[in-house]
């Protein structure tokens, strides 16, 4: 059984999601969850194997609601569904998306992206595979801006003690929370900052005066 929370602004649209969920067989959603303030304890909380977000660029931006959930670091599979244009995707893909289909996908679609994802595979619907190749070479110049996003008090409280050199179950510990929350919260101020690693999310984090060391 693939278990799947929903994550969507829009009441509706996550009624819908969840509507067409619960038609597959083998699929069962763990729950729902408007956005990023409840996103990491939705994901503590029901354990799931996939993450379904539709991303709507007009409310919350990407990197807010979207964090790096890297394969093999024992995080669910992020499924996306977004705008089909080259940026949106890219985006998706850069904050650990395994699947990016268009927000209009036919109900088969998500229920099938929601599975290769579970598999360990990488899905791309074909609007959104031409639109990516098309613009590759201008994708690639691009360069993410740190700080664009703000961490949150907690963030910054983890970023803090990875400045102290502290792992994650050293600092699941210290905050009282889990080595996959750890995990979840690491790997959004990654992708908050624009960095490829804890050093240098530090390093960034020093810069911008989020924390002292």
């Amino acid at each position: 059984m693939t278990r799947v929370l929903v994550v969507a602004a829009s009441a509706v649209v996550r009624a819908g999601l969840e509507s067409i969920l619960r038609e597959r067989t083998g699929i069962e959603v763990a729950g729902t969850t408007a956005g990023s303030l409840a996103l990491a304890d939705a994901v503590e909380r029901t354990q799931p194997d996939v993450v379904l977000v539709e991303l709507d660029r007009n409310q919350e931006p990407a990197p807010a609601i979207l964090p790096v959930l890297a394969p093999g670091a024992g995080l669910p599979a992020l499924v996306v569904l977004a705008d089909d244009d080259a940026e949106g995707v890219a985006s998706a893909l850069r904050l650990g998306a395994r699947a990016v289909l268009a927000r209009d996908a036919q109900p088969a679609e998500i229920t099938a992206a929601v599975e290769a994802a579970a598999a360990g595979l990488v899905v791309l619907d074909a609007a959104g595979a031409e639109s990516l190749l098309a613009h590759l070479p201008a994708l690639g110049r691009a360069v993410a801006r740190p700080g664009a996003e703000t961490l949150t008090p907690r963030e910054i409280e983890v970023l803090g003690l990875l400045a102290e050199g502290e792992g994650n179950k050293q600092i699941a510990r210290h905050l009282g929370i889990s080595e996959h929350t750890v995990k979840f919260h690491v790997g959004s101020i990654l992708a908050k900052l624009g960095a490829g690693s804890r050093t240098e999310a530090v390093t960034l984090g020093v810069r911008l005066g989020l924390i002292m060391v």
